[in-house]
């Protein structure tokens, strides 16, 4: 086995030292560009980063090191993966950062998993300059957010364009005279869900819905069957829950248990999972939920082939891609520069736009306009029905029953 073999091999996690939930892919020389993850590999988010993270990570650094390494000036060179597991908890990743920075020294970390996480992290990273490309993040304070720190940037819009792809779904059923027009909303009660919930209640009153059951719940609640028991209580057109991925599934779960039926069901994080459509068979059929993509985009086809192939895991349909995309991003900004100056590479990041399994993407101050915000699960595979400057929606159908 040549030099080459071997970095590639350990950087994609054939091979693995280190303590303290650390896993170093060393590649056993200086010539490489060194780079950390820090994500969940336990706690309540670990599900999610299992699915969205890790395995496009996994991907991205094999395909990367295949192709002999990111072309810098002076040569070609591998990249090396670092990774922390979290814990789930805000400041175990802020030390994990920390310790990336200052005494693993890598040139580049890969943005945190989870809306919370990256803001709490922004700090520590632009701290020391590193480019923070969040693809697992909404937020309505993007403004205030990437003013503050200049490396920050955001894949999957704001808030209020998550909760507006909602609002059109269910104001287009209205129209139709598929629905009423009252809503049972609930939400996980962390960064992530408090802000939905925040955007959503003006919102969907301004369209002219009535939210005639709103409730929050802890991260990592085992029982939500009162949840949907005072939601079918309330005897809603539509259910919509702004919620993480242990939740989705619990939610769903207690909804078929307690035969909880409405013409629109959206849960959100998870809902685009494969395990989702797995757990729940022929019931997640027209279970609505967050994000989406276009299934039949040869792109979208052609990554999620080589995703399946290299991890032995489907991605799911909605961050994976942007996972991926904004390794793309990272990736080609550092080529353009032709060096790991971070301030260099960040300023390009600004510039730029950079072909990716996502299309061509640009960042205007410092966010990318191109994301899907709802999708569907149709026949098997979730579908994207609503986005922003995404072509390709299918239409929208109606929840008939836990058949």
């Amino acid at each position: 086995m040549n030099r080459r073999e071997v970095i590639a091999r350990l950087s994609t996690g054939l091979a693995a030292i280190g303590t303290a939930g650390l896993i170093s892919f060393s590649a056993l020389a200086a010539d490489t560009i060194k780079i950390g993850a820090v994500a969940p590999k336990t706690g309540p988010l670990a599900g999610g980063a299992a699915v969205s993270q890790w395995p496009n990570i996994e991907l991205w650094a094999k395909e990367v090191n295949d192709r002999g390494g990111l072309k810098l000036k002076d040569g070609q060179k591998m990249v090396e993966i670092i990774e922390y597991d979290d814990k789930t908890n805000p400041g175990e990743h802020i030390k994990a950062a920390q310790r990336l920075a200052t005494q693993d020294k890598v040139d580049f970390i890969i943005a945190p998993y989870g809306t919370g996480f990256n803001v709490a992290a922004a700090p520590i990273y632009a701290k020391y300059g590193y480019p923070q490309i969040a693809v697992t993040s909404i937020s309505d304070q993007i403004g205030e957010l990437t003013g503050r720190y200049p490396g920050l940037f955001f894949t999957l819009g704001s808030t209020t364009d998550f909760v507006q792809g909602v609002v059109n779904v269910l104001s287009g059923l209205r129209e139709k005279g598929d629905i009423g027009n009252k809503i049972a909303m609930v939400n996980v009660a962390d960064a992530f869900g408090i802000e939905l919930a925040d955007v959503a209640r003006p919102l969907f009153t301004e369209a002219g819905f009535e939210i005639v059951y709103d409730k929050s719940y802890p991260l990592g609640t085992p029982d939500l069957s009162p949840i949907i028991k005072g939601a079918k209580a309330a005897n809603p057109d539509a259910f919509v829950a702004w919620s993480y991925p242990p939740d989705t599934f619990g939610l769903t779960e207690q909804a078929i248990i307690e035969d909880f039926q409405v013409k629109a069901f959206y849960t959100a994080v998870a809902t685009a999972f494969p395990a989702y459509g797995g757990k729940f068979g022929s019931k997640a059929n027209n279970v609505l939920g967050a994000g989406g993509t276009n299934p039949d985009d040869p792109k979208i086809a052609d990554y999620r082939k080589r995703h399946l192939e290299v991890t032995g895991k489907e991605p799911d349909y909605w961050a994976s891609a942007n996972t991926y995309a904004a390794l793309e991003v990272l990736a080609q900004a550092i080529e353009g520069v032709g060096e790991t100056d971070r301030e260099k590479v960040t300023q390009y990041i600004k510039d730029h736009s950079f072909d990716t399994v996502m299309g061509e993407l640009k960042f205007e101050g410092q966010n990318s306009r191109k994301y899907w915000t709802v999708g569907q699960w149709q026949d098997g595979v979730f579908r994207g029905v609503d986005a922003v400057n995404i072509d390709g929606a299918a239409p929208v159908r109606l929840k008939d029953g836990w058949n």
